[in-house]
């Protein structure tokens, strides 16, 4: 039986809540996470809230095998995330020497001020987790990872982060082309084949561009076998639909 391994995403910030700022991380998590065989199975985003983010992510860590968070790990007051994972662990947080190294490495100590500082502000027990960029360090603290908002910087973290992760199998995607057969038909018989293929899930997917509607059926599995014979079924099934709306 294919080995399983889930994840959460916890999106920090009240940014992201007002629409000020446009998240461009979590699509970008979900196909890295599925390419390395983790599954991404939650997606919260929470404000910039101690209470908010500690309940979020002592629920998430409870049931899945990682939690992964962006966002709040800054030099401004707003950027609690640091101390709130601390809080859900119930450890200490301070300057974290091994992360005032790495900042030292990009700023001379007379400009490593207070603010600055708070970025190496790491909860007790934590490893971090290497940014090339900034040097500012994320980190890891039992199976949460926590990374920065900033994409360039979070992609960074999340590359020094992936081979200290455990991997399952890796996610089989097949996607079939239901061009001239509407969603509308298919859907019941669409059905059927999703109730007859265990280990595997069907969707429909339509979309609208110039030229018209356009449906797409996406089947996914992690058994290569069980994917291929769904996929058939579908296939089939599109053959036979549109050879009956052929005209005589």
């Amino acid at each position: 039986m294919a080995t399983t391994v889930t994840a959460a995403l916890l999106v920090i910030g009240d940014e992201i809540l007002s629409g000020r700022t446009k998240d461009k991380n979590i699509g970008y998590i979900a196909e890295y996470l599925t390419n390395i065989g983790v599954d991404l199975c939650e997606v919260r985003v929470v404000p910039d809230e101690e209470e908010e983010i500690v309940a979020a992510v002592n629920a998430l860590r409870s049931r899945y095998a990682y939690v992964f968070t962006t966002g709040g790990i800054g030099p401004t007051h707003d950027d609690i995330t640091a101390d709130a994972i601390a809080k859900a662990f119930g450890v200490p947080i301070g300057i974290d020497e091994r992360a005032r190294a790495m900042m030292l490495e990009r700023y001379k100590p007379e400009d490593l001020n207070e603010a600055r500082l708070r970025m190496a502000r790491i909860p007790h027990g934590a490893d971090l987790v290497d940014n090339p960029i900034s040097r500012a360090p994320g980190f890891k603290l039992g199976n949460v990872i926590v990374m920065a908002g900033v994409p360039s910087i979070m992609q960074a973290m999340l590359d020094a982060v992936a081979p200290t992760l455990s991997t399952g199998a890796r996610m089989q995607v097949e996607a079939i082309d239901a061009a001239g057969v509407p969603e509308g038909i298919y859907a019941e018989g669409l059905g059927a084949i999703a109730k007859a293929h265990d280990g595997v899930t069907i969707g429909s997917y339509p979309s609208f561009s110039a030229a018209g509607f356009k449906n797409q059926i996406v089947v996914r599995g992690k058994d290569a076998a069980a994917v291929a014979g769904a996929v058939r079924a579908v296939e089939d099934l599109l053959e036979r639909l549109r050879a009956e709306r052929a005209p005589a």
